[in-house]
C-alpha cells in the first residue's frame, strides 16, 4: 500500500507547486453531463489501474492523459512528470507533459520535452498511439513519432521561430504514414512556409508547389477540415467557409476560423485575418490548436 500512498500523493504535491506559476490563466472546458459522466467514468478506470500497478508506464501515461480530457491540465503535467522520475527513458512521457504545456501557453517548455523525446526516439522503431477519444471508425491516425515532430514543429510555429517548425514539419512527413496524419501535417508545412515565404521568394515558390500536388480526392477519416483549408489556399474561394465558421461551438470550427483567417493574413488582407482570429479568441475553445495560434498570431500582428 506504501508505494500507491506515496505515488498518489507525489501527484498531488507536484500538482500543487505547479499550480502556483501556470503559464496562462486557464479557462476549463465545458461539457454536457452526458460526455462529463462518461469522461469521469474514464479517469476513474485509469485511476483504479493506477493503483493496481502504480509503476506501470501505461497507467501512468492513462491516467494523466484521461485527466487532461476533463481540463485538469496542470494535475496531468505533474502525472507525466512523475512518470519521467520513473521511467526517464520513455518518449512518452515527454510527447504527452509537451503536449500539455502547449495547451497552457508553456511554450519553451514544450519545445524542451519535444526535443527530449526526439532524441529517445531516435534509431527506434515507430509505434501507433493509441486515442484516447477514438474516431468514428476507431482506427488511430497518428503514431508516437509522427506526434512528437508534429507538436514539435506546432511549438516552434506558435514561438515565431518558423524555420525550426520547418525542419520538425519535415521529420513529421517521413513518418506520416496514413493520409490523416499526412495531411494534418501537410497544413502545418504549408503554413510554415509561407510565413518564411512572406520575406523569401524560394519559400513562397516551393510552398505553391508543394500545394499544386496536393490530391484533392485523398481518402481521410477524421483530419477533413486541414483538407478543405489546404484546397481554399489552392483555390482561393473563401466563399464556401463562411457557414462552417459561423458557430464555435465544435472544435472543428476553431480549426476552420484560423484556416480562413490564415488564407487572409498570407494573402495581405490583416484587418480580415484580425477580425476572424478575434471572433475565435473570444469562442469557446481556448485548449485547441486553433485558438491557440490564433492568439499567438493576434500578438504577433500587434
Amino acid at each position: 500500500m506504501k508505494p500507491i500512498i506515496s505515488l498518489l500523493l507525489l501527484f498531488k504535491i507536484s500538482e500543487m507547486l505547479l499550480a502556483q506559476s501556470p503559464c496562462a490563466p486557464i479557462i476549463l472546458p465545458q461539457f454536457s453531463e452526458t460526455v462529463k459522466q462518461k469522461l469521469e467514468h474514464n479517469l476513474f478506470l485509469a485511476k483504479e489501474n493506477l493503483v493496481k500497478d502504480p509503476a506501470d508506464a501505461d497507467a501512468i501515461i492513462w491516467y494523466g492523459r484521461r485527466t487532461a480530457y476533463l481540463g485538469n491540465y496542470l494535475q496531468a503535467i505533474s502525472i507525466f512528470s512523475e512518470g519521467i522520475k520513473l521511467h526517464p527513458n520513455d518518449a512518452r512521457f515527454f510527447r504527452h507533459r509537451g503536449h500539455r504545456y502547449l495547451t497552457v501557453r508553456c511554450f519553451d517548455k514544450a519545445i524542451s520535452d519535444f526535443e527530449k523525446a526526439a532524441q529517445l526516439i531516435n534509431a527506434k522503431t515507430d509505434e501507433i498511439e493509441p486515442d484516447g477519444m477514438p474516431n468514428e471508425k476507431n482506427i488511430p491516425t497518428s503514431t508516437l513519432q509522427s506526434n512528437i515532430w508534429y507538436h514539435l514543429g506546432l511549438a516552434h510555429y506558435l514561438k515565431g521561430d518558423y524555420e525550426s517548425a520547418l525542419k520538425a514539419y519535415k521529420k513529421c512527413l517521413k513518418v506520416s504514414t496514413n493520409n490523416d496524419m499526412y495531411v494534418a501535417t501537410f497544413y502545418w508545412y504549408y503554413n510554415t512556409l509561407r510565413q518564411l515565404g512572406i520575406n523569401n521568394k524560394f519559400f513562397r515558390k516551393d510552398a505553391q508547389k508543394q500545394l499544386s500536388k496536393l490530391n484533392a480526392d485523398i481518402e481521410l477519416i477524421e483530419n477533413k477540415d486541414y483538407l478543405d483549408i489546404l484546397l481554399l489556399y489552392r483555390n482561393k474561394n473563401d466563399s464556401l467557409f463562411f457557414e462552417k465558421t459561423k458557430s464555435q461551438v465544435a472544435l472543428s470550427n476553431a480549426t476552420l476560423s484560423f484556416g480562413l483567417g490564415n488564407y487572409y493574413l498570407i494573402n495581405g488582407e490583416v484587418q480580415k485575418a484580425k477580425e476572424v482570429f478575434e471572433k475565435i479568441v473570444r469562442g469557446n475553445q481556448w485548449a485547441s490548436f486553433g485558438f491557440i495560434v490564433a492568439e499567438t498570431t493576434i500578438l504577433k500582428l500587434k
